[in-house]
Order: C-alpha cells, then sequence, then structure tokens
C-alpha cells in the first residue's frame, strides 16, 4: 500500500529499521459465503421457510 502519510521523511534511510513484511489482509463477506457448510446451512434454512411458506398458502 502506499505510504499517503503527511509526516516529515526522515534525512537518512540507514535509520529506519526494516519495515515488517506485509500481513494477510482479513478475509471479508465473499470469502465466508463461498464454503460449502455455511452454504448447505443457508439453504436448508432457505428450504424450510420456502416449505412453511407453501404450507400457509395452500395447506391452512
Amino acid at each position: 500500500m502506499l505510504d499517503t502519510s503527511r509526516e516529515p521523511v526522515p534525512a537518512s534511510a540507514e535509520s529506519v529499521p526494516a519495515a515488517d513484511p506485509p500481513v494477510d489482509e482479513p478475509r471479508g463477506c465473499l470469502f465466508a459465503l463461498s464454503q460449502p457448510p455455511l452454504m448447505i446451512f443457508l439453504a436448508v434454512i432457505g428450504a424450510l421457510l420456502l416449505m412453511a411458506a407453501l404450507h400457509d398458502l395452500y395447506v391452512l
């Protein structure tokens, strides 16, 4: 990532310690939705809601 801070640049690069290697960015919601167990769980919940709605429409 680019350094966009407005701090003054040090006079010599030798006095600055080496920067830590970049850490991995946290994974977001789209990564979580790509997991098969979560998708199976959501599909089961969706199917149960659909069955309940159809039961309310046509049976009751």
